[in-house]
């Protein structure tokens, strides 16, 4: 049997972001995932489908797994051969409980790696944007738990310059009162960060004397608490422009969103919700049969990257490479579709300004009357408007299924949950596929239409958006550059206009 192996891994304060590249990379190859309650679901899904997961998240006043338990599961399935990755929150040796789970380990003759993390003592400060550390306000500063007060030596930490206390929301007011008595003035500095990294997060700022009214009657679990003169450094860069919105993003079942990149970088909560299952046509002769006379064509036509993938992966299939396509001139419509077409190493001849097919006629770069067109495309529920032009205009055109596409059986259950909690702000919608698709997901839903009331429906053209007028009787914004740039600034220019 092959060695088992255990990982002890820091996932960090939370953000996907800020995961080590040597978590990502265990996290992939796990075979058992044995994790606490993190604060991002995104870290979840790193994890293989296949692997088993196990949730023994701490949570306070809910019942936990006990220590002993975790212990035995880490070593049991150790034993068995198996990859196994522990997850915890910040780092896994500050404030982690890992020590026993080390030693059982060692005991048991397993093998195991310590993988750091960000720990949230360090990171809360840092996005706050107070120092932890100046050469005037603050020489040194210590780290400490709220949980147990009553051991602490307040009269040593009271001389400290600054202080950064984890777990401590609960005990707030016993720790304010220790610190005065024991010499802190009241007019001392303090912040709190809930939620640190997080688009939920909050942070107050104050002095000992006033905090405790300014965050009466709120929750302060999960918090880092800061005190010292150092808290009034403070300086905050800008916020990013989506900070605080929870944007869903309709996409591909098998495709990771590019548009959710482009949105977390403007600060966003994206919640991804596959809309639509890309798989092969119901036959590829007609597509096999248009690659073996290529060079009889004069254009080939690519509208999606989709297209693109589907056409080059049955090129290879059939044991040619981009070689056939000598003499052919190639036009795409939007950037994604020309930046995958670059992945095969080939240039686009012409690509429309306004990014859609319906301009692809009107601007072509030369005289259609008598051009062959090859025209790769999905199988079903395409738009028919492109090849009525350019066959309007004098081209042959040789319409071939590269691809199919359709809806998923089942809603998302994250998107759902999300969207019956009314915890979206926006909804985008990249193709008029999806918003159809998403349409008839939702009807699993009691009230459907009512997931809806008070989000913004965005839409990245002008079909996407007459499709979204037909089902859901209104859309509230569009790009004006139809691509997922131009939908991501339309977004912004929304929220600075409210």
């Amino acid at each position: 049997m092959m060695m088992g192996k255990v990982y002890l891994i820091g996932a960090g304060p939370g953000r996907l972001d800020y995961l080590t590249l040597r978590a990502k990379e265990l996290l992939s190859i796990a075979e058992v995932l044995v994790y606490d309650a993190l604060v991002e679901p995104k870290i979840l899904e790193l994890v293989s489908s296949k692997s088993l997961k196990i949730d023994v998240g701490k949570r306070g006043g809910l019942p936990s797994t006990e220590q002993q338990t975790i212990n035995q599961l880490l070593v049991e399935y150790c034993l068995q051969g198996k990859q196994v990755v522990r997850l915890k929150g910040g780092d896994p040796l500050i404030f982690g409980r890992v020590y026993p789970e080390m030693r059982s380990l060692h005991d048991a003759g397993c093998d195991f790696e310590l993988v750091p993390g960000i720990t949230s003592a360090l990171a809360a400060p840092l996005l706050a944007g107070i120092p932890l550390t100046d050469k005037d306000l603050g020489r040194c500063f210590a780290v400490f738990s709220g949980h147990d007060t009553n051991i602490l030596d307040w009269g040593a930490l009271a001389k400290i310059d600054t202080l950064v206390i984890l777990m401590a929301g609960k005990s707030l007011g016993i720790i304010i009162e220790q610190l005065q008595a024991n010499g802190r003035s009241s007019d001392e500095a303090i912040a709190i960060i809930r939620n640190c990294s997080l688009v939920t997060q909050q942070i107050w700022t104050g002095t000992l004397a006033d905090i405790l009214d300014q965050t009466d009657g709120v929750s302060l679990s999960p918090s880092i608490i800061i005190i010292g003169q150092v808290v009034n450094l403070r300086i905050m860069s800008d916020h990013l422009p989506l900070w605080g919105q929870t944007i869903l993003v309709t996409r591909a079942a098998e495709q990771k969103s590019q548009f959710t990149n482009l949105l977390e970088a403007q600060g966003a909560s994206v919640v991804e919700m596959p809309a639509l299952e890309i798989r092969p046509p119901s036959s590829w002769q007609s597509l096999d049969n248009a690659i073996a006379i290529l060079n009889q064509f004069d254009w080939l036509i690519l509208t999606s990257a989709n297209g693109v993938e589907y056409f080059f992966n049955r090129l290879a299939t059939l044991g040619k490479d981009t070689r056939a396509l000598a003499g052919v001139k190639i036009a795409v419509v939007g950037k994604k579709t020309a930046a995958i077409l670059k992945h095969f190493g080939i240039q686009p001849d012409f690509i429309p300004p306004e990014y859609v097919a319906d301009s692809l006629c009107d601007r072509f770069p030369e005289n259609l009357e008598g051009k062959k067109i090859l025209f790769p495309r999905v199988e079903t529920g395409g738009r028919e408007v492109l090849v009525k032009d350019l066959s309007q205009r004098g081209a042959t055109v040789i319409e071939v299924a590269a691809y199919e596409s359709g809806c998923p059986s089942k809603i998302d259950l994250r998107a759902s949950m999300a969207l019956q909690q009314h915890k979206i702000n926006i909804i985008t919608f990249a193709s008029s596929k999806t918003v159809q698709n998403f349409y008839n997901l939702i009807q699993q839903v009691t009230n459907p239409l009512s997931l809806l009331e008070n989000v913004c429906i965005a839409s990245i053209g002008p079909q996407t958006s007459k499709t979204c007028l037909e089902l859901f009787g209104r859309v509230d914004l569009e790009a004006k550059e139809y691509t997922l740039e131009g939908l991501t600034d339309a977004i912004i220019n929304r929220l600075n206009n409210l």
